[in-house]
This record gives C-alpha cells, structure tokens and sequence, in this order.
C-alpha cells in the first residue's frame, strides 16, 4: 500500500476476516440478495458504487466486498469514521476525507496508485445520500490520470442484487465516457429513487 493510504488491518485469510464473511455475507444471502459478476483480473482500479441514497448502501457493498474477497480502500466523508461503523470503515483501510484541507487530491492519489502493488479503490460519485445536482466527477480523473479502469459497482434494490456489471478504461472525453457509464445505471433501482443523482 502506498504512503497516502493507511495499512489494512482486515487480512484476508484470517479467522477474524472470514467470520465477519460468513456472517455478513452470508446474512444478505438469506435476505434474498445476490452477488453478481465477475472482477477483474488487474489489481489496480477504481470502483464505483451507485445509486447510493442510503445507509443501507454500505452494508450491501461491504457484504458484496466480502463475497468477493476484496482488499478495498474506501475514501469518504471524515464522519463515517465515528460512531458504530467506524471501525469498519478503519478495519478495511479507509481513508477519511477532509475535504477543506486536501490539496491536488487526484494528484495524491494517482500517485498512490503509482507506488502500490495492489489497490482496489472505492468511491460512491455521487457523494451524497441526499439527492444532488449531478455525480461528482473525481472518480473520473482519479482513474484517467492513474491510468487505471473503472469498475462498475451496482446497487440494486429492485432484484436485490449486488455487484459488478463490467468496466471501462476512461478514454479522456469525460461526456462521451459518462454516457456509456449511465447507460449501466439506467436501470438499476435505487433504495430512495427520488434520492438519485443525475450523472453529468
């Protein structure tokens, strides 16, 4: 792992990492949730989970991270790193955002890609529960200037399903790439719909 981003303490492999899969995992299984997809192959990307309109996102995701055995970084919202979930967050590398102090942020991370062997980074573009004006576009540039793909990560309320639906290399024309990423959301139900994001 990089110097920007803090070790993980959740190992894969271990008593502690595979109990917390069984349960959690295996939990969502029982509520009818599927796992869906494949991941890639590379050890470097960019995942983006949407719709996010809830708290119950993250718990889904984390299920679906821990199906797949995913060493995951998450960057988010410094406040998720308080209260009851902090730890989760910590236990899987998470890096907590400050968004008044960070600087060249794309710059900082797209160097850390540079420097890890492996790093599978999470980022909800929309930012926000609530319903914003359009997805954040960080995601984008992150991978563009990383030189990394970005991994379709789906929530989908609707079939109760959970996962990855392909992926692409961001070619620098932002507009036209956003096309195609909202043609794989398009149908995809969020927990709050009217809480959904336009995409550009």
């Amino acid at each position: 792992m990089s110097s920007f981003f803090p070790p993980h303490t959740g190992e894969r492999g271990s008593w502690i990492y595979e109990s917390v899969r069984f349960l959690w995992a295996g939990a969502y299984r029982l509520l009818g949730w599927h796992f869906t997809g494949e991941i890639p192959n590379d050890k470097k990307f960019v995942i983006i989970v949407a719709p996010h309109t809830s708290n119950l996102d993250f718990m889904a995701g984390f299920a679906a991270a821990l199906h797949f055995r995913l060493r995951i970084t998450i960057i988010a919202k410094a406040s998720l790193f308080e209260g009851p979930f902090g730890w989760v967050m910590k236990y899987l590398g998470g890096q907590p955002l400050d968004r008044e102090s960070s600087k060249d942020l794309v710059g900082q991370i797209a160097q850390a890609f540079d420097e890890a062997e492996e790093l599978m980074l999470v980022i909800a573009p929309e930012g926000t529960r609530s319903k914003g004006e359009r997805w954040k576009s960080g995601f984008y540039h992150i991978a563009l200037q990383a030189k990394v793909p970005i991994v379709f990560g789906v929530l989908d309320f609707g079939r109760k399903q959970v996962g990855v639906r392909g992926m692409l290399h961001p070619s620098g024309d932002y507009e036209a790439d956003m096309k195609k990423i909202a043609a794989v959301y398009d149908d995809v139900e969020a927990k709050i719909p009217a809480n959904k994001s336009d995409y550009i």
